[in-house]
């Protein structure tokens, strides 16, 4: 996942620190005017390629190839994209600053007597440290930014893949877990304590991903908050195919008539990938009587207890997606 391996971004105070004191050790090595040029050089290297170093860790935001549409709406419900684009520029223009105090003073030093370049390396320290300190407010939000982003699930938005969705305790889990043996293998959102549940499953050697996303998509779009909203928004740019999950019985606490409505909001917001509506509990005779089936309008029926046409159902969400692999070209 993109943002897994970022690095943890120093604190002014933390870059100052390190650069001063490698710088200190620099000097003791040498004498005279050479030992202040290797003071300056060694402390504004440290903070000019530090500074660099925490903007190139990051992906681009401005170019999809370097994040998929999915992470970036993703990103912007946790984090505000903007703001941390404009925190990485300010750090950019800090690095470039020191790199420019550098030269200024390196040519200073080398036409003077050693107190002198003393006392111009001094200023240099002091105009270093004041330009790193002018971008500690980005440098934490970068910070807190990464520790933010780098738990996001791990989901290849790549690859063809099935989101399933529906009120709690339909049965959306159970399927997930059934379909890829996935128990356990959850990941969760920043912003809400409900882990996702992530499997994949091959057909054709090609790997499918099946997805629960608790939290998002089991409850009508006015009960989600601002954030939930947008990563729902997220999640438009990962769904190949939507699987809405009924549970006819009305047993998980929620009425038909809501489950239904939920289905048409879902599709409605889903409309250019193919939703299925599946409803559950196929081993329960009790709830597949009269006016219920006919209202249900259901595209599949199983058990995700007894596996009555589980596969079927996987199937023909494979077939809806009709994944086609990008093949090498062959000349």
């Amino acid at each position: 996942m993109i943002f897994e391996d970022l690095p943890t971004t120093p604190t002014a105070e933390e870059l100052i620190d390190k650069s001063f004191s490698r710088a200190a050790r620099a000097g003791n090595a040498k004498g005279g005017l050479e030992a202040q040029q290797s003071m300056l050089q060694t402390a504004a290297n440290i903070i000019s390629d530090n500074l660099e170093n925490v903007v190139t860790a990051w992906p681009d935001f401005a170019y999809e190839d370097d994040v998929h549409p999915f992470y970036y709406e993703l990103a912007d419900a946790i984090v505000d994209v903007d703001e941390l684009r404009q925190s990485l520029s300010e750090v950019m223009w800090a690095s470039r600053k020191s790199r420019e105090i550098h030269e200024e003073y390196q040519s200073k030093l080398r036409k003077t007597d050693v107190d002198t370049a003393r006392k111009h390396r001094k200023q240099a320290f002091a105009r270093l440290a004041d330009i790193v300190e002018q971008v500690d407010d980005e440098l934490l939000y970068i910070n807190k930014s990464r520790n933010d982003l780098r738990d996001l699930p791990e989901i290849n938005p790549d690859e063809p893949t099935i989101v399933v969705a529906g009120y709690p305790n339909v049965g959306k889990s159970s399927l997930v877990n059934d379909v890829t043996n996935a128990r356990g293998e959850t990941a969760s959102y920043p912003f809400t304590t409900k882990g996702i549940g992530v499997g994949h499953f091959e057909r054709d050697h090609i790997r499918y991903q099946i997805v629960d996303t608790p939290g998002l998509l089991d409850r009508p779009p006015a009960e989600r908050n601002e954030i939930e909203s947008q990563a729902v928004s997220a999640i438009e740019h990962l769904a190949d195919c939507m699987l809405v999950v009924l549970d006819p019985s009305a047993e998980c606490g929620y009425p038909l008539e809501s489950q239904l409505e939920l289905r048409d909001a879902i599709a409605a917001r889903f409309d250019t990938v193919p939703v299925l509506t599946v409803a559950n509990k196929a081993d329960r005779t009790e709830v597949w009587t009269g006016d219920a089936v006919a209202e249900m309008d259901a595209d599949y029926r199983m058990s995700v207890e007894t596996g009555e046409n589980v596969d079927t159902v996987l199937e023909a969400a494979v077939d809806a997606i009709d994944y086609e692999p990008t093949l090498p070209f062959e000349g």
